[in-house]
C-alpha cells in the first residue's frame, strides 16, 4: 500500500552559536526574517507540502517555541478589542490545530542524526521529512512541495542547489548516475566538503529530506563521525545502493540564516519582497 509522507521532523535544539550573541537570549529559530520568525517559515513550508503533522525536536531553553504554536489569549484578546484585526489574523497564523505539533527532547547535543532519532517513536515506520530550520526558502512553490511532487514509494528525496564549482567545499555535494530530468536525478553517493578537483559535481545539500523509516535502524548504532557527532549523512550513505535516492532542485532561493551574512542577507531579500516595507528597503539598499 502506498504511503505519503506526512510528518515532517523539525530540530530546533541547537545553540545557535554562529548567530551568537543573539541566541544567547532567544532561540535563534525565533530570530524574526522581517516581520515573523524563522521557525514560521518553516511551518509555512511543511504545510504547503501537505505535512500533517510537525514534530519539533527541542532541547532546553526552547520552550518559547513550543508557546510560539499556541493561542496567547490576553494578546489576542487586546487586539481584538482594539479593532486590529489585520494584525490579529497575522497573529493567529501561527496557531496550529491541536494535535498537529509534537515536541520531544534531545538531551545531549550529539548531532543532526541523533535529533532525528529522537523522533522514531513519533513518525512510526513511515516515511517522512526533515526540515533544517537555519535554512529558509524565498519563492513558490517552496523546495519541500517541489519535493513532494517528484517523490516515488520507496525513495529519498534529497533537495539540492547548483552552486559554483569553487566553493563545493563548503558543502555536502551528491554525486548523480545518469541525466537530469525535470529537475532531478538519481543519487549513486554523497562526499561531505569535496576538493573542487575532485568534486563528483557542484550540487549542495540544501537542508531538505525526505527519508524512509530505515533510516532510524541505522542511526540506532550510527557511530560518531564529523565533529565527533552522529550524523545523519552518514546513515544516507548506508541505504544508498539498498534504497532509491533522488536529488531534487528548487526553484525558490535558499537563505542559511544560521549564519550573520546569511541571516541580514534573507532580511534584505524579504525585505525587498515585502509588499509593505518593499519599496523602501529598494531604495535603502539602491542608495
Amino acid at each position: 500500500m502506498s504511503i505519503r509522507p506526512r510528518k515532517a521532523v523539525i530540530p530546533v535544539a541547537g545553540f545557535g552559536t554562529r548567530v551568537l550573541p543573539a541566541s544567547k537570549a532567544i532561540p535563534k529559530e525565533l530570530l524574526t526574517v522581517v516581520d515573523r520568525p524563522l521557525i514560521h517559515y518553516i511551518m509555512e513550508e511543511a504545510l504547503e507540502a501537505g505535512f500533517e503533522h510537525l514534530c519539533f525536536v527541542t532541547g532546553r531553553g526552547k520552550g518559547a517555541i513550543e508557546d510560539y504554536f499556541d493561542h496567547q489569549v490576553e494578546l489576542e484578546q487586546a487586539l481584538e478589542k482594539k479593532n486590529k484585526t489585520k494584525i490579529l489574523e497575522a497573529t493567529l497564523e501561527s496557531v496550529l490545530e491541536p494535535g498537529r505539533t509534537s515536541f520531544t527532547r534531545q538531551q545531549k547535543a550529539l548531532g543532526l542524526g541523533h535529533a532525528v532519532w529522537c523522533a522514531r517513536d513519533i513518525v512510526g515506520r513511515e516515511p517522512f521529512a526533515v526540515i533544517l530550520p537555519d535554512v529558509i526558502i524565498k519563492g513558490a512553490p517552496k523546495a519541500l512541495k517541489e519535493m513532494m511532487d517528484r517523490y516515488e514509494d520507496g525513495s529519498n528525496v534529497i533537495a539540492v542547489e547548483e552552486v559554483p564549482r569553487d566553493q563545493v567545499n563548503k558543502y555536502g555535494i551528491i554525486a548523480p548516475k545518469g541525466e537530469w530530468s525535470n529537475g532531478a536525478v538519481e543519487m549513486t553517493g554523497m562526499v561531505e566538503k569535496p576538493d573542487p578537483a575532485e568534486a563528483p559535481s557542484n550540487y549542495s545539500i540544501t537542508g531538505r529530506y525526505i527519508l524512509q523509516p530505515e533510516i532510524f535502524d541505522l542511526l540506532e548504532d550510527q557511530k560518531p563521525g564529523a565533529g565527533n557527532e552522529i550524523q545523519l549523512t552518514d546513515s544516507m550513505a548506508k541505504l544508498l545502493g539498498k534504497q532509491k535516492f533522488i536529488a531534487a532542485t528548487f526553484t525558490g532561493e535558499s537563505h542559511d540564516c544560521g549564519s550573520i551574512e546569511g541571516f541580514v542577507k534573507a532580511n534584505i531579500a524579504f525585505g525587498m519582497d515585502n509588499p509593505e516595507i518593499g519599496a523602501a528597503i529598494k531604495d535603502y539598499v539602491q542608495n
